[in-house]
Protein backbone atom coordinates (compact mmCIF):
# COMPACT_ATOMS: atom_id res chain seq x y z
CA UNK A 1 0.00 0.00 0.00
CA UNK A 2 1.27 3.44 -0.90
CA UNK A 3 2.18 5.51 2.15
CA UNK A 4 0.81 9.01 2.54
CA UNK A 5 3.51 11.54 1.73
CA UNK A 6 4.53 14.16 4.25
CA UNK A 7 3.02 17.64 3.98
CA UNK A 8 4.84 19.56 1.27
CA UNK A 9 6.64 22.76 2.29
CA UNK A 10 6.85 25.14 -0.66
CA UNK A 11 9.70 27.71 -0.80
CA UNK A 12 8.39 31.26 -1.22
CA UNK A 13 10.20 31.92 -4.52
CA UNK A 14 9.00 28.63 -5.95
CA UNK A 15 5.47 29.35 -4.74
CA UNK A 16 5.46 32.72 -6.54
CA UNK A 17 6.51 31.08 -9.80
CA UNK A 18 3.78 28.51 -9.21
CA UNK A 19 1.11 31.19 -8.90
CA UNK A 20 2.32 32.92 -12.08
CA UNK A 21 2.28 29.69 -14.07
CA UNK A 22 -1.06 28.73 -12.58
CA UNK A 23 -2.59 32.08 -13.52
CA UNK A 24 -1.44 31.70 -17.13
CA UNK A 25 -3.01 28.25 -17.19
CA UNK A 26 -6.32 29.58 -15.84
CA UNK A 27 -6.43 32.34 -18.46
CA UNK A 28 -5.93 29.74 -21.20
CA UNK A 29 -8.55 27.39 -19.71
CA UNK A 30 -11.08 30.21 -19.47
CA UNK A 31 -11.80 29.95 -23.18
CA UNK A 32 -12.49 26.20 -23.02
CA UNK A 33 -16.21 26.19 -22.21
CA UNK A 34 -17.19 29.00 -24.61
CA UNK A 35 -15.13 27.33 -27.37
CA UNK A 36 -16.69 23.96 -26.59
CA UNK A 37 -20.14 25.54 -26.67
CA UNK A 38 -19.45 26.87 -30.17
CA UNK A 39 -17.97 23.57 -31.35
CA UNK A 40 -20.82 21.30 -30.14
CA UNK A 41 -23.30 23.33 -32.17
CA UNK A 42 -21.80 21.66 -35.27
CA UNK A 43 -19.68 18.74 -34.04
CA UNK A 44 -21.00 15.68 -32.23
CA UNK A 45 -19.78 15.99 -28.58
CA UNK A 46 -18.21 12.52 -28.53
CA UNK A 47 -16.40 13.15 -31.81
CA UNK A 48 -15.28 16.54 -30.50
CA UNK A 49 -13.80 14.86 -27.41
CA UNK A 50 -11.83 12.21 -29.30
CA UNK A 51 -10.80 14.61 -32.08
CA UNK A 52 -9.34 17.20 -29.70
CA UNK A 53 -7.47 14.49 -27.78
CA UNK A 54 -6.15 12.98 -31.03
CA UNK A 55 -4.88 16.30 -32.37
CA UNK A 56 -3.26 17.19 -29.05
CA UNK A 57 -1.86 13.67 -28.70
CA UNK A 58 -0.15 13.77 -32.10
CA UNK A 59 1.43 17.11 -31.23
CA UNK A 60 2.50 15.85 -27.80
CA UNK A 61 4.10 12.76 -29.37
CA UNK A 62 6.07 14.95 -31.77
CA UNK A 63 7.34 17.13 -28.91
CA UNK A 64 8.35 14.10 -26.82
CA UNK A 65 10.25 12.62 -29.75
CA UNK A 66 11.86 15.98 -30.57
CA UNK A 67 13.25 16.34 -27.05
CA UNK A 68 14.01 12.60 -26.76
CA UNK A 69 12.18 12.29 -23.45
CA UNK A 70 12.59 9.03 -21.54
CA UNK A 71 9.53 6.87 -21.14
CA UNK A 72 7.72 7.03 -17.77
CA UNK A 73 8.59 4.38 -15.20
CA UNK A 74 6.20 1.48 -14.77
CA UNK A 75 5.01 2.73 -11.37
CA UNK A 76 4.02 6.06 -12.97
CA UNK A 77 1.67 4.52 -15.54
CA UNK A 78 -1.29 4.26 -13.15
CA UNK A 79 -1.04 7.95 -12.31
CA UNK A 80 -0.83 8.81 -16.02
CA UNK A 81 -3.91 6.68 -16.64
CA UNK A 82 -5.79 8.61 -13.94
CA UNK A 83 -4.71 11.89 -15.54
CA UNK A 84 -5.84 10.67 -18.97
CA UNK A 85 -9.23 9.54 -17.66
CA UNK A 86 -9.72 12.79 -15.74
CA UNK A 87 -8.56 15.57 -18.08
CA UNK A 88 -8.07 13.97 -21.51
CA UNK A 89 -11.32 11.99 -21.67
CA UNK A 90 -13.60 12.60 -18.67
CA UNK A 91 -13.81 16.39 -18.34
CA UNK A 92 -13.92 17.20 -22.08
CA UNK A 93 -16.52 14.51 -22.82
CA UNK A 94 -18.76 15.24 -19.84
CA UNK A 95 -18.70 19.01 -20.41
CA UNK A 96 -19.35 18.59 -24.14
CA UNK A 97 -22.37 16.41 -23.34
CA UNK A 98 -23.54 18.83 -20.65
CA UNK A 99 -23.30 21.82 -22.97
CA UNK A 100 -25.95 20.24 -25.16
CA UNK A 101 -28.37 20.81 -22.27
CA UNK A 102 -27.08 24.00 -20.59
CA UNK A 103 -25.41 27.24 -21.65
CA UNK A 104 -21.72 27.89 -21.04
CA UNK A 105 -22.78 30.54 -18.50
CA UNK A 106 -24.77 27.95 -16.53
CA UNK A 107 -21.86 25.51 -16.56
CA UNK A 108 -19.80 28.14 -14.73
CA UNK A 109 -21.90 27.40 -11.63
CA UNK A 110 -19.99 24.14 -11.37
CA UNK A 111 -16.59 25.59 -12.23
CA UNK A 112 -16.87 27.40 -8.91
CA UNK A 113 -16.62 23.99 -7.21
CA UNK A 114 -13.51 22.88 -9.11
CA UNK A 115 -10.94 24.60 -6.83
CA UNK A 116 -12.50 22.94 -3.78
CA UNK A 117 -12.51 19.54 -5.51
CA UNK A 118 -8.87 20.03 -6.54
CA UNK A 119 -7.90 20.96 -2.97
CA UNK A 120 -9.65 17.89 -1.53
CA UNK A 121 -7.89 15.58 -3.97
CA UNK A 122 -4.66 17.45 -3.24
CA UNK A 123 -5.01 16.34 0.37
CA UNK A 124 -6.00 12.77 -0.54
CA UNK A 125 -3.45 12.23 -3.32
CA UNK A 126 -0.81 14.91 -2.82
CA UNK A 127 -0.33 14.68 0.93
CA UNK A 128 -0.94 18.39 1.45
CA UNK A 129 -2.25 19.74 4.77
CA UNK A 130 -3.54 23.33 4.46
CA UNK A 131 -4.62 25.22 7.59
CA UNK A 132 -8.23 25.39 8.69
CA UNK A 133 -8.43 29.03 7.55
CA UNK A 134 -7.54 27.92 4.03
CA UNK A 135 -10.66 25.75 3.87
CA UNK A 136 -12.75 28.68 5.10
CA UNK A 137 -11.56 30.93 2.26
CA UNK A 138 -11.84 28.06 -0.25
CA UNK A 139 -15.45 27.30 0.69
CA UNK A 140 -16.37 31.00 0.76
CA UNK A 141 -14.84 31.50 -2.66
CA UNK A 142 -16.69 28.53 -4.11
CA UNK A 143 -20.00 29.64 -2.57
CA UNK A 144 -19.46 33.15 -3.93
CA UNK A 145 -18.98 31.88 -7.49
CA UNK A 146 -21.89 29.43 -7.29
CA UNK A 147 -24.18 32.00 -5.66
CA UNK A 148 -23.34 34.62 -8.28
CA UNK A 149 -23.99 32.22 -11.16
CA UNK A 150 -27.30 31.11 -9.66
CA UNK A 151 -28.35 34.72 -9.15
CA UNK A 152 -28.31 35.19 -12.92
CA UNK A 153 -31.58 33.26 -13.18
CA UNK A 154 -30.04 30.57 -15.33
CA UNK A 155 -32.37 27.77 -16.39
CA UNK A 156 -31.48 24.40 -14.92
CA UNK A 157 -31.30 21.02 -16.60
CA UNK A 158 -31.05 17.93 -14.40
CA UNK A 159 -29.11 16.03 -17.07
CA UNK A 160 -26.72 18.91 -17.70
CA UNK A 161 -26.18 19.48 -13.98
CA UNK A 162 -25.36 15.82 -13.26
CA UNK A 163 -22.92 15.71 -16.18
CA UNK A 164 -21.20 18.91 -15.01
CA UNK A 165 -20.91 17.63 -11.44
CA UNK A 166 -19.28 14.41 -12.66
CA UNK A 167 -16.97 16.50 -14.87
CA UNK A 168 -15.82 18.53 -11.85
CA UNK A 169 -15.06 15.42 -9.80
CA UNK A 170 -12.97 13.67 -12.47
CA UNK A 171 -11.23 16.93 -13.37
CA UNK A 172 -10.28 17.66 -9.75
CA UNK A 173 -8.79 14.18 -9.46
CA UNK A 174 -6.94 14.57 -12.76
CA UNK A 175 -5.53 17.95 -11.69
CA UNK A 176 -4.30 16.68 -8.32
CA UNK A 177 -2.86 13.45 -9.70
CA UNK A 178 -1.10 15.25 -12.54
CA UNK A 179 0.37 17.83 -10.17
CA UNK A 180 1.63 15.09 -7.84
CA UNK A 181 3.28 13.30 -10.76
CA UNK A 182 4.73 16.57 -12.10
CA UNK A 183 7.04 16.76 -9.09
CA UNK A 184 9.05 13.85 -10.48
CA UNK A 185 8.13 13.62 -14.17
CA UNK A 186 7.78 17.30 -15.09
CA UNK A 187 4.71 19.40 -15.89
CA UNK A 188 4.62 19.32 -19.69
CA UNK A 189 5.79 15.71 -19.71
CA UNK A 190 2.80 14.60 -17.61
CA UNK A 191 0.12 15.95 -19.93
CA UNK A 192 2.12 14.90 -23.00
CA UNK A 193 2.50 11.28 -21.85
CA UNK A 194 -1.15 11.17 -20.74
CA UNK A 195 -2.19 12.30 -24.23
CA UNK A 196 0.14 9.77 -25.89
CA UNK A 197 -1.14 7.01 -23.60
CA UNK A 198 -4.70 7.65 -24.80
CA UNK A 199 -3.74 8.43 -28.42
CA UNK A 200 -4.26 4.94 -29.99
CA UNK A 201 -7.75 4.67 -28.51
CA UNK A 202 -8.68 8.24 -29.39
CA UNK A 203 -7.30 8.05 -32.92
CA UNK A 204 -9.33 4.93 -33.73
CA UNK A 205 -12.49 6.50 -32.33
CA UNK A 206 -11.85 9.70 -34.31
CA UNK A 207 -11.88 7.70 -37.53
CA UNK A 208 -14.91 5.61 -36.55
CA UNK A 209 -16.95 8.59 -35.34
CA UNK A 210 -15.92 10.98 -38.07
CA UNK A 211 -18.94 12.59 -39.81
CA UNK A 212 -19.57 11.70 -43.47
CA UNK A 213 -18.70 15.24 -44.55
CA UNK A 214 -17.08 18.32 -43.04
CA UNK A 215 -18.29 20.67 -45.75
CA UNK A 216 -21.01 22.19 -43.57
CA UNK A 217 -18.68 22.98 -40.65
CA UNK A 218 -18.23 26.74 -40.25
CA UNK A 219 -14.90 28.52 -39.59
CA UNK A 220 -15.87 29.40 -35.97
CA UNK A 221 -16.45 25.72 -35.23
CA UNK A 222 -13.07 24.79 -36.73
CA UNK A 223 -11.36 27.55 -34.75
CA UNK A 224 -13.06 26.32 -31.57
CA UNK A 225 -11.86 22.77 -32.24
CA UNK A 226 -8.35 24.12 -32.78
CA UNK A 227 -8.47 26.08 -29.53
CA UNK A 228 -9.66 23.23 -27.33
CA UNK A 229 -7.16 20.87 -28.98
CA UNK A 230 -4.05 23.04 -28.82
CA UNK A 231 -4.61 25.38 -25.90
CA UNK A 232 -7.16 23.69 -23.61
CA UNK A 233 -5.78 20.18 -24.03
CA UNK A 234 -2.03 20.82 -24.16
CA UNK A 235 -0.55 24.30 -23.75
CA UNK A 236 -2.75 25.26 -20.81
CA UNK A 237 -1.71 22.13 -18.92
CA UNK A 238 1.99 22.89 -19.44
CA UNK A 239 1.56 26.00 -17.28
CA UNK A 240 -1.13 24.56 -14.99
CA UNK A 241 0.66 21.40 -13.87
CA UNK A 242 3.92 23.30 -13.46
CA UNK A 243 2.12 25.86 -11.31
CA UNK A 244 0.40 23.24 -9.14
CA UNK A 245 3.67 21.37 -8.61
CA UNK A 246 5.60 24.56 -7.74
CA UNK A 247 3.07 26.36 -5.58
CA UNK A 248 1.03 23.50 -4.10
CA UNK A 249 -2.08 21.79 -5.42
CA UNK A 250 -4.55 23.20 -2.90
CA UNK A 251 -3.13 26.74 -2.94
CA UNK A 252 -2.63 27.35 -6.66
CA UNK A 253 -5.84 25.45 -7.39
CA UNK A 254 -7.76 28.36 -5.88
CA UNK A 255 -6.88 30.44 -8.94
CA UNK A 256 -9.61 28.48 -10.69
CA UNK A 257 -12.08 30.67 -8.80
CA UNK A 258 -11.18 33.40 -11.30
CA UNK A 259 -11.81 31.18 -14.32
CA UNK A 260 -15.62 31.53 -14.25
CA UNK A 261 -15.38 35.31 -14.55
CA UNK A 262 -12.96 35.14 -17.45
CA UNK A 263 -15.31 32.57 -18.97
CA UNK A 264 -18.38 34.73 -18.38
CA UNK A 265 -16.68 37.67 -20.07
CA UNK A 266 -15.88 35.51 -23.08
CA UNK A 267 -19.41 34.06 -23.13
CA UNK A 268 -20.87 37.56 -23.13
CA UNK A 269 -18.46 38.83 -25.79
CA UNK A 270 -18.37 35.89 -28.20
CA UNK A 271 -21.67 34.11 -27.58
CA UNK A 272 -23.78 37.12 -26.56
CA UNK A 273 -24.93 35.31 -23.41
CA UNK A 274 -26.37 37.56 -20.73
CA UNK A 275 -24.07 38.43 -17.82
CA UNK A 276 -25.13 40.75 -14.99
CA UNK A 277 -23.39 44.00 -14.07
CA UNK A 278 -22.61 42.59 -10.59
CA UNK A 279 -19.75 40.53 -11.97
CA UNK A 280 -17.10 43.11 -11.02
CA UNK A 281 -18.06 43.23 -7.33
CA UNK A 282 -18.21 39.47 -7.06
CA UNK A 283 -14.85 39.21 -8.81
CA UNK A 284 -13.31 41.44 -6.14
CA UNK A 285 -14.78 39.20 -3.43
CA UNK A 286 -13.37 36.12 -5.16
CA UNK A 287 -9.92 37.73 -5.42
CA UNK A 288 -10.01 38.37 -1.66
CA UNK A 289 -10.82 34.69 -1.10
CA UNK A 290 -7.96 33.63 -3.39
CA UNK A 291 -5.50 35.87 -1.53
CA UNK A 292 -6.74 34.55 1.82
CA UNK A 293 -6.47 30.97 0.65
CA UNK A 294 -2.91 31.57 -0.48
CA UNK A 295 -2.01 33.18 2.86
CA UNK A 296 -3.13 30.12 4.84
CA UNK A 297 -2.30 27.36 2.37
CA UNK A 298 0.93 26.29 4.08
Amino acid sequence: MEQASAPKIVPMENATRGWINGFIGVVIFSGSLPATRVAVLEFDPVFLTVARATLAGVLALCVLLLFKEQRPARHQLLSLLIVAIGVVVGFPLLTALALQHVTSAHSIVFLGLLPLATAIFGVLRGGERPRAAFWLFSVLGSLTVVGFALSQGLKASATGDVLMLLAILVCGLGYAEGARLSRTLGGWQVISWALVLSLPFMAVLSVLLSPPSFSSISPPAWLSLGYVSLFSMLIGFVFWYRGLAQGGIAAVGQLQLLQPFFGLALAATLLHEQVSAGMLGVTVAVIICVVGARRFSR
